[in-house]
């Protein structure tokens, strides 16, 4: 059974830059409805993919994080990250922004010349 980690008000998990949401509302577009997993590792595997909702299949290994609410898309973006990664990172806010340069083939965002990218900051910080 996936796990949920409760979600605070005053301190979300999760948040979006500006750029962000506005290349989500361009994936939706295209793709429909979508989500993210950040499994962790090196390289491209730690940046959050971008993913056609459903496509990427989470289980056991899987804590969703949030379900991201843009302005302009219909339903929530959810967050998955894998299980381990959340044990390294559950002190954090993570903050998906997008950077200039090519990332994963596997992310939606591929094609586009830009790649998602996440931040953390110390939660209270």
């Amino acid at each position: 059974m996936d796990e949920e980690i409760p979600l605070f008000e005053e301190t979300p998990r999760v948040e979006l830059t500006l750029a962000a949401e506005d290349l989500l509302r361009r994936l939706r577009a295209t793709h429909g409805p979508l989500m993210f997993h950040q499994s962790g590792g090196c390289c491209d595997g730690s940046a959050p993919m971008c993913y056609p909702a459903g496509e990427f299949r989470t289980g056991d290994a899987d804590v969703l994080l949030a379900e991201l609410d843009v302005d302009g898309v219909a339903e929530p973006v959810t967050f998955w990250m894998s299980r381990s990664q959340y044990e390294v990172w559950s002190h954090t806010r993570l903050i998906v922004d997008v950077v200039e340069g090519r990332g994963s083939g596997f992310s939606l965002e591929a094609p586009e010349g830009v790649r998602f990218l996440t931040r953390s900051r110390v939660v209270g910080a």
